[in-house]
């Protein structure tokens, strides 16, 4: 008589990040996207009119600051390691 093997039961996936590491990372796309939106507006409705409104500081330093702190953030997540335990 042959023995039958478990040929059905398909194993675990195993993914490259843990739970953590998403976590993480939908926080960076947050803070990438808040960047964005303070990015956005300060145009002006007139093509024909010049509205200084767009060099303001929320849109020249703050939001690409915000923006990098986002990437980073994403960098971070994913170079974390979430098994490494904390040395007490």
């Amino acid at each position: 008589m042959k023995k039958q093997s478990n040929n059905n039961i398909s194993p675990k996936p195993d993914f490259v990040f843990r739970k953590k590491n998403y976590v993480v990372m939908a926080i960076g796309l947050a803070v990438i996207a808040l960047g964005f939106i303070l990015m956005a507006g300060g145009g002006s409705d007139d093509p024909n009119v010049f509205n200084p409104e767009i060099y303001n500081f929320r849109r020249i330093r703050l939001a690409p600051t915000i923006i990098l702190i986002g990437f980073g953030i994403e960098v971070y997540a994913i170079l974390l390691n979430p098994d490494k335990k904390k040395k007490q």
